[in-house]
């Protein structure tokens, strides 16, 4: 009896570490290290928010498509800018072993918003599931101070209330957020709750400024929730031609890459930007429009302008750009 009751035990407890969240699936907080199961994770990563041709909204139909080519660059992580509220589409990132960063709006309409609340009932739902890496609350919000009131501290106390609910309801993940570019002593100040400080940084070709000041400000782990390169040179600049040119796209990332991987110690790593251009963004929904406007947009490699849909590592029809082989080659390198 006592040597079936010790087996029995042994395949619960076989069965409850290949299945609790919290003991197969552990993400944490330490120093300046985000750990997966006690592990430091360096994310390789990409913004995806994929939106058919002559559609605005975005679609996963064609996910087993994109996970295949993202599985072929050494993608881990995956960065969407609304919650996926399907699990067979977390199913296919998981089981293709991929996390993904899930990002909250803020009183823009759509579902699971962080002003409604209706967040948490999202994350009730989906926080034992094995694809998520992290919560995400707002998107550059600090570029845009017209949203709420006029008044920043608006929006960060909405997002350090936001981060202690879901860390009233949910242990097991941490919260970021994606700030434009380094968080001021405001922004730091009003709200301690975030773990992790995701930064959508834009300096030319090279951000390596942006760890030795972050450095300087906060003990905390940070990302860089986007950076990269268009495909699209507005003017001729720097030796690269004007209209649609990859290469400066490839050479761009190259070097933000380099950057990045340089600065482990500080940096957790980078959702590049982004996996495919996006026709909707800039004009006929039905052919790729040069133009489109960024906040804070003057260091876009290498002419200064962003064209808003030409940024994909893959075109519209999933063909590979230039930049795919860097950041695959780049993605490669590393162990995790």
């Amino acid at each position: 009896m006592i040597l079936k009751r010790i087996l029995v035990f042994s395949i619960l407890a076989g069965l409850l570490s290949c299945g609790g969240p919290n003991i197969s699936n552990e993400i944490r907080v330490s120093g300046r290290s985000i750990l997966v199961n006690k592990q430091p994770f360096i994310i390789k990563g990409i913004c995806y928010h994929p939106v058919p041709k002559g559609f605005k909204e975005r679609s996963f139909d064609t996910l087993s498509e994109d996970l295949d080519l993202m599985l072929e660059a050494g993608i881990n992580t995956i960065r969407v800018y609304a919650p996926i509220d399907d699990k067979e589409v977390l199913d296919a990132i998981h089981n293709a072993g991929l996390k993904v960063v899930i990002g909250f709006g803020y009183n823009q309409g759509g579902h699971f918003d962080i002003l409604s609340g209706s967040f948490i009932d999202y994350v009730n739902k989906y926080k034992e599931h094995p694809a998520i890496l992290m919560w995400e609350l707002g998107n550059e919000f600090n570029y845009h101070p017209e949203w709420f009131e006029g008044d920043l501290n608006n929006w960060y106390k909405a997002m350090n209330d936001g981060a202690k609910r879901i860390h009233d309801n949910d242990l097991n993940h941490p919260v970021t957020t994606a700030h434009g570019e380094l968080p001021d002593s405001l922004a730091l100040s009003s709200s301690p709750n975030i773990d992790v400080w995701g930064m959508n940084v834009y300096r030319w070709d090279n951000p390596t400024n942006i760890f030795v000041e972050w450095k300087k400000v906060s003990d905390k782990p940070m990302y860089l929730s986007e950076a990269g390169g268009d495909s699209f040179m507005t003017i001729a600049k720097q030796g690269y031609e004007a209209g649609v040119n990859q290469k400066a796209q490839a050479d761009a990332n190259a070097n933000i890459l380099h950057n990045v991987f340089e600065n482990q110690d500080i940096c957790s790593g980078v959702t590049m930007f982004s996996f495919t251009d996006g026709w909707w963004k800039a004009g006929n929904l039905d052919r790729q429009d040069p133009g489109g406007w960024a906040p804070n947009s003057s260091g876009v490699p290498y002419d200064g302008a962003p064209n808003e849909e030409y940024w994909g590592m893959v075109d519209i029809e999933r063909n590979k750009k230039e930049t795919f082989d860097v950041i695959k080659a780049k993605y490669k390198q590393l162990k995790n």
